[in-house]
């Protein structure tokens, strides 16, 4: 039986210091800081998560703060761009809200949509696009009210080493549709009412490099733990190297390099970001798997000090 994923879970990224990402996502974007933790791989660096005020799945950026580490490269084998929606009619608050924080932008229209495009301080790039679908957010932080809020991903532009071949696994694997080709573009369609769209562009250029500035992995949804292990065997049977299931806490998580060299992970859904602190308190402080717990101290004083804060 064929598989199909109803979209983007969450997105990770590396970025630079920690206090310029949270003035960013927070401050000028009005994310939601729905956990601080640690990278599970890595206890001594940070893994910060923003979306939208409950935390769903399709809403969720994920950072591995890096102070000082070398800037990465934008290329082939990578998320080019991460795409958020809005709702109709909020372009122009955007667009007064970034020229008030002197972030440059440009606009381009891609299947007949316009895009806000810009980047974040540490040069990922990003886009704004209005779309009637999805549900509104309801947090509102530093004058960005649910009107106008960002209501998580509208998807992303996968650029590829192997463009042909990441085509046919984002069909025959992940399950999403064709829906048009336009350009250098074809967009894919998932089933969910955000995260659903991936625009992959069918040229090849410069080849990525990995650092400040990238997207380290896009992650692709799984209801529950089941259909996890079934995605799982599934992804095998189709000539995937797949990893072990790996704990995430929040979620668990398998993990491929697909033929064009993205790296894809796939998430399930639950249990979510409230089952260790509750819904009105997520985020506000750093939270650490058990076989961490132990580190507490030890972090606190190795962790640059962070804090979520409103932006004149």
């Amino acid at each position: 039986m064929k598989k199909h994923t109803t979209g983007i879970h969450h997105i990770t990224a590396i970025v630079g210091h920690p206090q310029e990402n949270i003035d960013f996502y927070a401050g000028v974007l009005g994310l939601r800081l729905v956990k601080q933790t640690v990278n599970f791989d890595d206890p001594g660096t940070y893994h910060l998560y923003f979306g939208e005020e409950n935390g769903k799945p399709g809403t969720i950026i994920t950072f591995f703060p890096w102070p000082n580490a070398y800037q990465g490269r934008i290329g082939d084998g990578q998320v080019g761009v991460t795409t958020y929606v809005v709702p109709v009619g909020a372009m122009d608050f955007w667009k007064e809200r970034l020229t008030k924080f002197n972030i440059s932008y440009s606009e381009t229209v891609r299947f007949g949509e316009t895009f806000l495009q810009f980047d974040d301080p540490h040069g990922l790039h990003l886009e704004l696009v209005e779309r009637v679908n999805g549900e509104d957010n309801g947090w509102t932080f530093g004058g960005v009210t649910k009107e106008v809020a960002i209501k998580g991903f509208g998807g992303a532009i996968l650029y590829s080493c192997r463009p042909e071949e990441t085509a046919e696994t984002l069909v025959e694997l992940m399950g999403l549709e064709v829906v048009g080709q336009e350009g250098d573009y074809k967009r894919f369609r998932a089933t969910a009412d955000i995260g659903n769209i991936i625009d992959l562009k069918m040229t090849t250029g410069v080849r990525g490099r990995i650092g400040v500035g990238t997207v380290h992995h896009i992650a692709w949804r799984a209801n529950d733990n089941q259909d996890h292990i079934e995605w799982q065997q599934y992804a095998m049977d189709l000539g995937q190297h797949v990893t072990e299931v790996k704990d995430r806490n929040y979620f668990n998580s398998i993990y491929f390099r697909e033929s064009g060299e993205i790296l894809f992970e796939i998430a399930t859904d639950s249990p979510g970001f409230a089952h260790d602190e509750t819904p009105e308190t997520m985020g506000s402080e750093l939270k650490l798997p058990a076989q961490y717990e132990h580190l507490r101290e030890r972090l606190r004083e190795s962790l640059i000090p962070i804090e979520v804060r409103h932006l004149d």
